[in-house]
């Protein structure tokens, strides 16, 4: 088995841990690009210096006091707070100029123009003023940054493990459908993670029950052809040491179980025919209500034999509505459907054909009134082989319903079942209208 270069577990961990890094670098970053924007701002005001350089004239010849309200009061127009401060050999403010702006500086960072002769003015913006930057707005950048880098990384995330599953999905729904050549891409199995290698799984199993369907399919049809030719001669010879005087009984008995096998090869191929061709049949316009007609004269005899009713019931206007198809294949679908509802239905009972019109489509219904199948069972029904012996024993080899089934397919129509309103069980072969016969 092939591991995984770089697993899809740490592809996510070192994304989203990234995101987060970044979210908190680029915030950082930013916050820093608007204070430095800022101080710049009003470093370059004019006449700063200018007045800086008056308070420390006034300073000088008046004192302290003086200086500090006309640094006051000129920054109350320029929209700044000033203090002139003298100058450390460190470079740093005094410790009680930082602890007394400490809650005005808050996020910003004062612009300090040193102006010589051991003097430093000190200047930041007033709360509220052009200029000032909230430092509300600091942490709303700082959260707008990395909800930004998390939403990306996180969509990343999302389309990296859900776009390769949606096509796996879709493979493996065409698969399902029939497709059976279809397989996951080869960008998605080449994938060095998690993904590639259930990708490549997938394309591995895939195509080891395509092969074991294959070798069913052609199993069954190699035994039936093989058959064909031994039970023909068989017949033959039954019908032959019947002629010349053996025991009749005997006889009667082995070439209905030699009429059982031919009839059982017969099926097999059918089957096979139909899931090679597909819908790649001829197709003439069939008279479905003609059809259904000839499936119960065929009956006849045997509904006749097991005591069962059959009753006909056709809608007005279908006696010359027309399906697109192939009328012996039709025809083989609906006598394997009314023989299942004959061999199910207990003497003195009734098999009811309705045949309707439904959006477009001859729906034709066989009802028998047989003991009904469990839900269970139901999905079942039409799989070659499958015989519901828990609730309908009888005859068979469970080929007749997935027949129909596959014939109903080949005609771009529907088949279902499902249990009666009282009892029994209803089979519906839906088939489109052909529009072109009148």
């Amino acid at each position: 088995m092939r591991l995984p270069a770089f697993p899809l577990f740490w592809r996510i961990f070192l994304l989203i841990w990234l995101a987060m890094a970044a979210a908190v670098v680029v915030s950082n970053l930013t916050t820093r690009e608007l204070l430095d924007r800022e101080r710049s701002s009003i470093e370059r005001q004019e006449g700063l210096r200018d007045i800086a350089a008056q308070a420390i004239r006034i300073r000088e010849n008046e004192g302290r006091g003086p200086a500090w309200r006309f640094l006051r009061d000129e920054g109350e127009a320029l929209g700044l707070r000033m203090l002139l401060v003298e100058a450390d050999g460190d470079g740093e403010l005094p410790e009680s100029i930082r602890q007394r702006l400490k809650d005005d500086w808050r996020a910003h960072r004062p612009a300090v123009l040193d102006l010589g002769n051991g003097y430093r003015l000190v200047a930041w913006p007033r709360s509220g003023s052009e200029g000032w930057l909230d430092p509300k707005f600091f942490r709303l950048m700082e959260l707008l940054v990395g909800f930004v880098m998390i939403t990306l990384a996180c969509w990343w995330i999302a389309r990296t493990v859900s776009r390769p599953l949606r096509a796996m999905e879709a493979t493996a729904r065409t698969i399902a459908s029939g497709d059976t050549s279809l397989r996951v891409a080869e960008r998605i199995a080449a994938r060095r993670d998690e993904i590639g290698a259930l990708a490549t799984a997938f394309n591995d199993m895939t195509g080891q029950l395509c092969q074991l369907l294959d070798r069913q399919k052609h199993l069954l049809r190699d035994i039936s052809h093989d058959l064909r030719t031994p039970l023909t001669r068989q017949r033959i010879a039954i019908e032959l040491a019947a002629d010349s005087g053996s025991e009749p009984d005997l006889m009667a008995s082995i070439l209905r179980q030699n009429e059982r096998l031919e009839a059982m090869t017969s099926q097999i191929l059918t089957l096979y025919r139909l899931t090679e061709q597909g819908s790649d049949i001829d197709r003439k316009p069939v008279r479905p209500v003609a059809v259904v007609r000839d499936v119960l004269a065929d009956a006849e005899a045997y509904a006749r034999h097991r005591n069962v009713e059959c009753l006909l019931e056709i809608a007005p206007g279908l006696e010359e509505v027309a399906v697109l198809g192939d009328r012996g294949l039709l025809q083989r679908a609906l006598d394997n459907i009314m023989q299942n509802a004959l061999d199910h239905t207990p003497g003195s009972h009734r098999v009811r054909v309705a045949v309707n019109l439904q959006d477009q489509h001859v729906a034709i219904a066989i009802a028998d009134e047989g003991s009904g199948v469990a839900p269970e069972v139901l999905p079942n029904l039409f799989e070659p082989f499958y015989r519901a012996d828990q609730s309908r024993g009888g005859k068979g080899w469970g080929l007749g319903l997935a027949i129909a089934r596959d014939v109903a397919a080949s005609h771009q129509g529907t088949i279902s079942a499902h249990n009666g309103r009282q009892s029994g069980l209803v089979v519906t072969l839906r088939l489109p209208v052909f529009r072109g016969a009148r």
